[in-house]
Order: structure tokens, then sequence, then C-alpha cells
């Protein structure tokens, strides 16, 4: 992790993107378009924003995880509840030692989003975006998403600080609108 956030490459080497990403490029903020802006560009947990914008609570699908030490990264994917549709795939590292063991507790267990965990347990948090990319899908996010041809696509990076300290690394890219 560089000390600006999260680094693409970093989290792309725990869960290799050759057959859910074919490319992508860091965008500025106004390169963004609506409704991607208001998907991405703000300092609340993903978890509310797409509940919020599907109008359904979501559930997380673990695809892959790796435990190393006092760092856990998973590969997932966030699904309405109401009709099973997923809005987000993320890649996440949280660096356990900066949880509380209930929190850990929580998160292991790989039931729950982690934006809930953390609301839940009422941890003091920060969350921080650290770039913006725009994307363009491979064959296993075009079928998460639906999509019967690649399309551009949006995510950001971001950095949650929890109770003070750097935490949780985040790429988080929503379906496409």
């Amino acid at each position: 992790m560089s000390a600006t956030g999260p680094d693409v490459q970093t989290l792309f080497q725990l869960f290799p993107p050759s057959s859910y990403l074919r490319d992508f490029d860091v965008i500025a903020v106004d390169q963004m378009p609506q409704p991607y802006r208001d998907l991405l560009v703000h300092e609340h947990h993903m978890t509310v924003t797409v509940e919020s914008h599907h109008r359904s609570l979501v559930d997380v699908k673990v695809l892959d995880k790796k435990r190393d030490g006092n760092s856990y990264a998973r590969k997932i994917l966030l699904a309405l509840q109401s009709d099973g549709r997923i809005v987000m795939f993320g890649l996440v590292r949280i660096w356990l030692h900066y949880c509380s063991p209930a929190v850990c507790t929580e998160i292991l267990a790989e039931n729950t989003p982690l934006g809930r965990i953390l609301i839940d347990h009422n941890v003091l948090r920060r969350i921080e975006p650290t770039d913006y990319l725009r994307m363009t899908p491979g064959p296993e996010m075009m079928e998460w998403f639906g999509l019967t041809a690649p399309m551009t696509i949006y995510g950001r990076l971001a950095l949650i600080h929890c109770d003070g300290k750097p935490a949780i690394e985040l790429l988080e890219i929503v379906a496409p609108e």
C-alpha cells in the first residue's frame, strides 16, 4: 500500500484479473459520468450506497479468499436481496490486527457485507477514496453483470481507516447502469 492509498496492481496480484478485467485507466473525477459519479465519488460505504441506489439490501458472495498472517483478502460480489442481481464487484484486503476480535470474527464468517459489519459494530471509520477507474470487463465480470458485450464500467480505489488506522484497502467496481 502506498502512502496515498491502495495500489491496484498489488490488489490484482492477490487475485489476477485475466478473466474478470481486460484493462483499466485511472481517471479524474470530472471524467466520471453520472450515475457512476454519485455511486463512487463520496466518502460512504459502498454497501450503504448501492443499497440506497437500488432500494434493496445486499448480500456478499465471496468468490475467493486468501489469508496471510494479519492480512485477509477476498474477491467478492454484492447481490441485491430483492432479485439476486449483482451490483458490485470488489477486491478487499483487511489488516485484521487493526480490527477488534468481534469484527474479525464476523468478517471471517463471510456472511455480511464489510460496510454493514463496521457500521453494526460502531467502528470509528473514515473512508478515503484515492483513485477513480474506467475499465473494460473481461468475460467473467461480463457474466456477473449480465452483459452480452464489453462496455465501459467504473470503479474506485479506497482506504478505510478504522479507529484512525489504515485497516482496509478496496477496489470497488459498480455494475453498469
